[in-house]
């Protein structure tokens, strides 16, 4: 992970004077990133960019609120994530929404399957998920939220997330599983 840039206090003092030439290297520097954060939330790369725009000018709406008690990437983060979640609760992404609670639960498979798989692979799995699955599991595997902070975010019971992980993490294995017999055949 790159470092920040080396004046990024002076940076962020000129992007709050709406200074166009800071702004643009600002996003420069954190927009790969935080495409990749807003990728995983979404079924297309179009969506993450609309998410990534949106988001970037939250922040720099949102610059004053910065008390730098943190890592300003982890601040951006949690603005991209933000924003992901509530285009998706929105309504934009729920084409093909499944209710939470009706996901089925999927039969137990091998445990040390996705141990062998690369990156790439999992990730490929894990946009098959439904949507409600892959946010948790995002979520909570990936950007590390608690089940009450995701409960909170997604606005349903601290079962309801756990519950959720729990199916994500079968329907990987089962995905993997029919990936695997049908590379067999």
């Amino acid at each position: 992970m790159p470092a920040p840039p080396a004046d990024l206090p002076d940076l962020l003092r000129r992007c709050g004077h709406r200074e166009p030439a800071a702004q643009r290297q600002l996003y420069a520097h954190y927009a790969g990133r935080m495409l990749g954060v807003a990728r995983r939330y979404v079924r297309s790369v179009a969506e993450a960019e609309d998410i990534l725009q949106d988001a970037f000018v939250k922040v720099f709406t949102r610059l004053g609120d910065f008390r730098a008690e943190g890592s300003f990437e982890g601040w951006v983060r949690r603005i991209v994530v933000t924003t992901a979640l509530n285009h998706w609760q929105s309504g934009q992404h729920r084409r093909q929404q499944l209710l939470l609670d009706d996901v089925p639960e999927p039969f137990a498979a091998d445990a040390d399957a996705l141990d062998r798989l690369g990156v790439a692979e999992v990730l490929a799995l894990i946009e098959q998920l439904p949507d409600g699955c892959r946010l948790v599991l995002n979520l909570y595997a990936v950007d590390g939220y608690t089940h009450g902070e995701i409960a909170e975010l997604l606005g349903i019971q601290e079962s309801t997330s756990k519950a959720q992980l729990s199916k994500a993490r079968k329907q990987l294995h089962l995905l993997h599983q029919r990936q695997t017999s049908y590379l067999n055949l």
